[in-house]
C-alpha cells in the first residue's frame, strides 16, 4: 500500500481528495469537525516536506450547481485554525482562476477548491472533468475515504493521470489496515455486532461476516425481522416481510458454518415512537398489539456484554435501539461501555457507520477503542466486495 509516508513531497503540489463534507449550523459554522481534523496529519506532511496543498471536497448534495449553504467557504477559517496556517480559497474548483492560484501556490501554502458537486459532471465520473481537476497538481493523493465507494470524476477517474505520482493518504491507510485486520487477520475470538433499522442494508456484509466471524450479535429495528422469522410476535415492531426468508436463510447459514448467533431475548416496548410514549419490558418474542420494540432489554445487554467481553476482535455497526431517545439508549449505551472495556483489556474494535460512531462519540468513548471509521457506507461497501473504486484507481 503506498502512502503519504514513502514520498517526499519537497517541490510538489500535492491534489489531496479530503472528505470536508461535515455539518455546518444554521449561522454556517462546522459543528463536527471529526473529518476535517482526521486530513490535518496527511496535509501537514506534505507541507513539512515543503511541498504545497490543493484540497478538494464536496459537501452537501447540492442539486442545481453552486448554492450558498453548501460553499466550502464556510470551513475556511476552520480549517485555518486547525492547521495553524492561511488557507487560500477559490469560488471554482476548475476554471482559470483555480488554476491561476494552483499554479502560483508556493511550498508550504493551502489552497481550497470550492465543492466539486457544483458540477454534475463530478458524480457523473466525467473523464474531462478528471482532467480539468489533474491539472491543478503534480501529484494526487486520496485520503477520502468516505466517497472511496464512488466512481466520481476525484475520487477514481482522476487517478488515471497520476500513473507513477498517487498514493493515499493517512486516513485512506489507516481504515484499509484497519479493515484489513478485522475482515482478514483478525484474532479470534472475532465479534461482528450488527444494528439498525434494516436487515436489507446489511444483507450482504452479513453474508461475509459469517465467512469471517465466530459471533455475529444482531440489535436494533433489523432484530425484529429474524424475531418474526423465529415465529416471534413483535407487535407494531418495525419489520421487513420481504426479508423474512432471507433471515432464516442467514440463520440457517451461520448454523452450517458454526457461527452463533445472537439476537435480543428481552426488549423496552412502547406505544408509539417517541421518547415520552408509554413504556414497558416484555419478551421479544410476546410483544402485544399495538407496542413496538425500541431498545434491548437489560437480559439481553448482559447476553451481549458477555460475548463481547469474551472477545479478540469486534466490528460494530449499527445502533441497538433508538438510542437518540434517552429512554431508549440504555442497550447502545452498554454495548458500547462493552466494546470499550473489552478494547482496554487487548481486544481491536473498529467502529463503522454513522450512527455508531454518533453513539460512540456521544458516551465520550472514541478514544477508547482502537479506530473509529470516517465512512460509514465505504466501510459496508468494503466488507461487501473487498475493494472500492477509490482504492482500486491507487492501487493500479
Amino acid at each position: 500500500m503506498k502512502t503519504v509516508d514513502n514520498f517526499n513531497f519537497k517541490n510538489k503540489r500535492a491534489l489531496i481528495r479530503v472528505d470536508f463534507n461535515v455539518p455546518l449550523d444554521e449561522k454556517f459554522n462546522v459543528s463536527d469537525d471529526t473529518r476535517i481534523r482526521a486530513a490535518i496529519p496527511t496535509i501537514k506532511k506534505i507541507l513539512s516536506d515543503g511541498g504545497s496543498v490543493v484540497l478538494m471536497s464536496h459537501l452537501g448534495r447540492p442539486k442545481e450547481g453552486p448554492t450558498e449553504k453548501y460553499s466550502l467557504k464556510h470551513i475556511v477559517n476552520h480549517l485555518e485554525k486547525l492547521l495553524g496556517t492561511p488557507v487560500k480559497f477559490t469560488d471554482d474548483c476548475i476554471g482559470e482562476s483555480a488554476k491561476k492560484l494552483s499554479l502560483n501556490l508556493k511550498n508550504g501554502e493551502v489552497l481550497l477548491l470550492e465543492n466539486l458537486r457544483f458540477y454534475k459532471q463530478e458524480e457523473k465520473g466525467d473523464e474531462a472533468f478528471a482532467k480539468k481537476l489533474s491539472e491543478l497538481g503534480n501529484f494526487y493523493v486520496n485520503d477520502a475515504f468516505g466517497t472511496a465507494h464512488r466512481a466520481h470524476a476525484s475520487t477514481a477517474v482522476i487517478a488515471t493521470f497520476f500513473p507513477d505520482a498517487k498514493c493515499f493518504g493517512y486516513v485512506m491507510s489507516g481504515e484499509l489496515a484497519s479493515i484489513n485486520k478485522v475482515m482478514n487477520k483478525s484474532a479470534k475470538p472475532f465479534t461482528a455486532i450488527m444494528g439498525g433499522a434494516k436487515v436489507s442494508d446489511k444483507i450482504l456484509i452479513l453474508e461475509q461476516l459469517i465467512k469471517k466471524a465466530d459471533n455475529i450479535i444482531i440489535g436494533g429495528g433489523m432484530a425484529f425481522t429474524f424475531v418474526k422469522a423465529q415465529g416471534g410476535k413483535i407487535g407494531k415492531s418495525m419489520v421487513e416481510e420481504e426479508k423474512i426468508e432471507i433471515a432464516k436463510t442467514i440463520l440457517d447459514e451461520a448454523k452450517k458454518k458454526g457461527v452463533n448467533i445472537y439476537i435480543p431475548v428481552d426488549a423496552i416496548i412502547a406505544d408509539n415512537f417517541s421518547n415520552d410514549a408509554n413504556k414497558k419490558h416484555c419478551e421479544i418474542k410476546n410483544i402485544p398489539d399495538g407496542w413496538m420494540g425500541l431498545d434491548i432489554g437489560a437480559e439481553t445487554e448482559k447476553i451481549f456484554s458477555d460475548v463481547i467481553s469474551k472477545s479478540k476482535t469486534i466490528l460494530w455497526n449499527g445502533p441497538m435501539g433508538v438510542f437518540e431517545m434517552s429512554n431508549f439508549e440504555h442497550g447502545t449505551k452498554a454495548v458500547a461501555n462493552a466494546v470499550a472495556e473489552c478494547t482496554s483489556k487487548g481486544a481491536f474494535s473498529l467502529i463503522g457507520g454513522g450512527d455508531s460512531v454518533a453513539a460512540i462519540n456521544k458516551y465520550k468513548l472514541a478514544d477508547k477503542v482502537s479506530y473509529v471509521s470516517t465512512g460509514g457506507g465505504a466501510l459496508l461497501e468494503y466488507i461487501e466486495s473487498g475493494t472500492l473504486p477509490g482504492v482500486d484507481a491507487i492501487e493500479k
